[in-house]
């Protein structure tokens, strides 16, 4: 590749993962940030396509299992040689997905596997996540779309591709069940199941942690105030070292039994806190985002 007179290295990012994670959503993501965007490139021509002039713009490939000169190994190699380049920044995505929502998104479309067209679903998934296993130990951003929708997933793009505009570290505060398990790529998880819960109160059960009347609850209990004073000085004392570090986006969880009451008051509460102190930040409830959903 042609050097620049700026000397900035060039941008690249490699996009992978298995169909129906959204691979496709997050190419055209990347191209509406400006990228230019070219998918299922077969890998013999992407140092074809490197070693020419330096592209005018940054550089989103989508790398497609379903290609037939596709192979984990050979990817690998690539991407080692191009993290070895002085003038490229490279970017590995990978988006992944739980078995089960890629087996759902398979019978809603009714489409037949790719790796697996004259077989069950269920082996080529078996089959591709086989293959992808490397990949996703290597990758640099990791992204589980299991409970997102093609907006959710275009959003989270913006938050980790977006030019660098000068912007605050962005962040995104979670909340969830344990009884699904922790959400994948996030930095910070604290549990809140040690608070009342509101649950057993009748009057409360089919609430959520945004009503008034649950929040109230919650943050009765003598131990929501220091739990949360502490949460938040954490938070606090981090976020300056965490953007000294480069760091352009940082997740933050609560969890809770059901995901639906303590867990959801205190993302809330600590959204709240965090915009009024100017940070940039959003909010994702996975248990009730789920309801909508379903």
């Amino acid at each position: 590749m042609t050097k620049d007179s700026s000397n900035n290295p060039f941008r690249l990012v490699l996009v992978t993962g298995p169909s129906g994670a959204g691979r496709s959503t997050a190419i055209h993501a990347l191209e509406d940030l400006g990228f230019e965007a070219i998918d299922n490139l077969p890998l013999r021509l992407v140092p074809l396509l490197l070693d020419g002039p330096t592209p005018p713009r940054p550089l989103a490939l989508g790398m497609d299992p379903r290609n037939r000169e596709f192979s984990a190994e050979g990817l690998l190699e690539l991407i080692e040689t191009l993290s070895s380049r002085a003038d490229t920044e490279l970017t590995v995505l990978y988006l992944d997905c739980r078995d089960e929502v890629l087996l759902r998104r398979f019978s809603e479309t009714r489409r037949r596997h790719p790796l697996a067209p004259a077989e069950s679903p269920e082996t080529g998934i078996r089959r591709e996540l086989g293959l992808l296993a490397p990949l996703r130990e290597r990758a640099d951003t990791l992204i589980d779309t299991s409970d997102m929708n093609v907006h959710q997933l275009r959003e989270e793009i913006e938050r980790w591709f977006a030019p660098d505009t000068g912007r605050a570290l962005a962040l995104t505060v979670h909340s969830f069940s344990y009884k699904r398990g922790l959400p994948r790529g996030i930095d910070m998880v604290f549990d809140c199941r040690f608070l009342s819960n509101p649950y057993w109160v009748p009057a409360l059960r089919a609430l959520d942690g945004r009503d008034p009347a649950v929040a109230a609850h919650v943050a009765a209990d003598p131990l929501f105030a220091p739990f949360f004073d502490r949460v938040l000085d954490l938070t606090r004392f981090l976020l300056p070292a965490y953007t000294q570090e480069g760091k352009a986006h940082l997740s933050i969880a609560f969890g809770c039994t059901g995901g639906q009451h303590r867990s959801v008051m205190l993302a809330e509460t600590l959204v709240k806190a965090l915009a009024e102190d100017g940070q940039q930040v959003s909010i994702r409830h996975r248990e009730l985002d789920s309801q909508r959903n379903g």
